[in-house]
């Protein structure tokens, strides 16, 4: 099987009508473009560039060495929920310079997925406050470095995390991990929606 053949995606049925925003965002280099990439079920829209030397004058790259690109922007991909419901799926910039987007990317977001590496756990402490100001639901997904196990109580009380926010382990390069993230989010806006009509899905100029 050729490379072309390999990454062909299963296209999406002309069904579906009802599309749902979902953002994932988190800190600098902590594998948002790499989620989105790895469930989307089209070939995934991104805005990476090349990191050059004049950006670690501006960014901190200490924690992320080995990144040689970055969102500039967002990533955008495509999740079948069933016949009729799809998740749109963007992955916000992690650097601070790019931050002012977010209130933007935010905008008609049903929920959000925060992902985390717990080697620079201070890095998501932003992402959740802007969240909680906007009073979006979201999960916690702490993404796999193979850096020192943390419990999940130590990261909750790191983060400072309601207990009802719902906290989860997973490998960003791996589909099947990255569709227990979004499944569990999913659950998580069900139960935060229940008792209440559900939002509408925003109009379609208000994804960016």
């Amino acid at each position: 099987m050729d490379s072309a053949t390999s990454d062909a995606r299963t296209p999406l049925g002309a069904s579906a009508d009802n599309g749902l925003k979902i953002v994932v965002v988190g800190g600098f280099g902590v594998g948002k473009t790499t989620l989105v990439r790895s469930v989307s079920e089209i070939r995934p829209l991104n805005t990476e560039e090349t990191m050059t030397q004049a950006g670690e004058a501006i960014d901190d790259v200490s924690g992320v060495r080995g990144k040689s690109a970055t969102t500039v922007a967002f990533d955008f991909g495509r999740i079948t929920l069933d016949a009729h419901n799809v998740l749109y799926l963007f992955g916000a910039p992690g650097q601070e310079r790019f931050w002012f987007l977010w209130d933007r990317l935010f905008s008609g977001t049903l929920g959000a997925v925060v992902l985390v590496d717990t080697r620079r756990i201070g890095d998501s402490w932003y992402a959740i406050d802007r969240l909680e100001h906007h009073g979006t639901p979201f999960i916690v997904a702490c993404n796999d470095f193979g850096g020192p196990a943390h419990s999940h109580a130590a990261i909750r009380d790191a983060l400072d995390l309601d207990p009802r926010v719902p906290l989860v382990d997973c490998d960003a390069r791996a589909r099947e991990s990255s569709k227990q993230v979004l499944i569990t989010l999913v659950q998580h806006l069900k139960d935060h929606y229940a008792g209440r009509a559900a939002p509408a899905a925003p109009p379609r100029q208000e994804f960016v």
